[in-house]
């Protein structure tokens, strides 16, 4: 959400930003609005002020018996009442509709974020690792079901396309995964784990910007509820309309968690395999923090991403997303990319996102500093570390040998039992 004070003050600015992102000017549009809605809460105060005042001098006129004067005085307020209730619907309108347009707007970028309409102009931060080189490399699909582990066909059958059926050391290595992944974000990064619910009401969807913009792309119960595209739904409403100390500061929270899409505005991409599901796993990193304290934490919270990949020893690149290609609530956004063999070029893994107070104005979630009078709007972070099943398809295609095996990487060996690879049950 937007602050319609500093949108009046400034509308170029919020218009450049805005334009960086592909957007025609909204600031004409949203002035509009707000000028019909003062103009009605003008109207409506004075006739509500007039008629306070009308009423009271009825009386005065009733006890000087001068009937007339009471009579013109009651039609009057009579005649306000009117007014208040059709002052009253054009402020609930054009509120309604500027909060609507407020609503579908996105983030501005930050100062440092490249401009550019799309993924062609991102800037690379850095890599990582040197790509393995492997001779006809085979990708996820083969290798699962060469080893006899990945079964897509059955899962067509009981659930439709985009769905998998993982079995056997697969299956186990999913699990060895998130579970290396939480104890890393936990032991070493300082984050708090949490189980949290996987239906979250709309207050929690239109507060984390999924609502109303993303609908089609979400799953929606019968009685109303949201099932969660992603952990960072539920954690960063822990928070939702509440004022949280300064001292308490910043909040980390990481959870892994089943995470569920429509899909809705990815048909035809990524049709084969696991890349792009209805259903996967996620270790999701959440945090809030002070408005201040951001940028920092942003570097930190995608340095602890990093380092899963660098546990998993999976070369990857770090690239920062240009205003054209950032996800809708995100002022800055950092992706990484691992390095897939199969397709010989590098895929996203993970984005971390600063979202300033964009989602903390929507969710009304404040911080007071001891001795403050004030309150201000948190600023709210999010980041995967790492999504499950993007990570087993690097693993599984970076660790083949020519024999169709699978190396299971060392940090993960003790979550295996010590087993040192995933080969074909005899």
């Amino acid at each position: 959400m937007h602050d319609i004070k500093a949108i009046r003050e400034n509308p170029e600015a919020y218009d450049r930003a805005w334009g960086s992102r592909g957007l025609a000017p909204q600031t004409p549009a949203i002035l509009e609005l707000d000028a019909r809605l003062r103009a009605a809460q003008t109207a409506g105060q004075t006739a509500q002020s007039r008629r306070n005042e009308a009423s009271k001098l009825i009386g005065q006129a009733k006890a000087k018996k001068d009937e007339a004067e009471a009579q013109r005085l009651m039609a009057e307020v009579e005649a306000l009442k009117a007014t208040l209730n059709e002052q009253g619907e054009v402020e609930r309108e054009a509120g309604e509709a500027l909060r609507t347009l407020l609503a579908t707007l996105p983030n501005l970028p930050a100062a440092d974020v490249p401009q550019g309409e799309d993924e062609h102009a991102n800037a690379e931060v850095r890599r990582w690792g040197e790509p393995r080189a492997i001779a006809n490399a085979k990708d996820h699909v083969d290798l699962g079901e060469g080893l006899g582990f990945i079964d897509f066909a059955a899962a067509a059958r009981m659930s439709g396309a985009r769905f998998v059926i993982l079995k056997g050391q697969l299956a186990r290595m999913e699990r060895a995964l998130g579970q290396f992944m939480l104890d890393l974000q936990t032991q070493q990064h300082g984050y708090t784990e949490v189980s949290p619910p996987l239906l979250v009401n709309d207050a929690a969807a239109y507060g984390t910007d999924k609502l109303p913009k993303f609908a089609a792309d979400l799953f929606q119960t019968i009685d109303g509820r949201w099932l969660i595209p992603t952990a960072e739904v539920p954690l960063t409403s822990v928070v939702m309309g509440q004022i949280t100390a300064e001292a308490e500061l910043p909040l980390r929270m990481t959870a892994l968690t089943p995470c569920f899409r429509s899909e809705a505005g990815a048909s035809g991409k990524d049709t084969r395999g696991m890349i792009r599901q209805h259903q996967f796993y996620k270790v999701e990193l959440v945090s809030i923090t002070a408005p201040d304290k951001s940028e920092e934490e942003h570097e930190r919270m995608t340095a602890c991403a990093e380092a899963v990949l660098r546990a998993l020893e999976l070369p990857y690149r770090t690239m920062l997303l240009c205003t054209g290609d950032m996800g809708f609530g995100a002022r800055k956004t950092y992706d990484l990319e691992v390095w897939m063999p199969s397709q010989g070029t590098y895929r996203e893994i993970s984005s971390c996102s600063n979202c300033g107070d964009f989602q903390a104005r929507r969710m009304d979630a404040r911080t007071k500093a001891a001795g403050d009078k004030g309150t201000r709007f948190v600023h709210t972070l999010n980041g995967s570390g790492l999504a499950v099943g993007r990570t087993l398809v690097a693993i599984m295609e970076n660790y083949q040998d020519e024999a169709g095996r699978i190396a299971v990487p060392a940090v993960l060996q003790p979550y295996m039992q010590g087993l040192t690879h995933i080969e074909a049950a005899r």
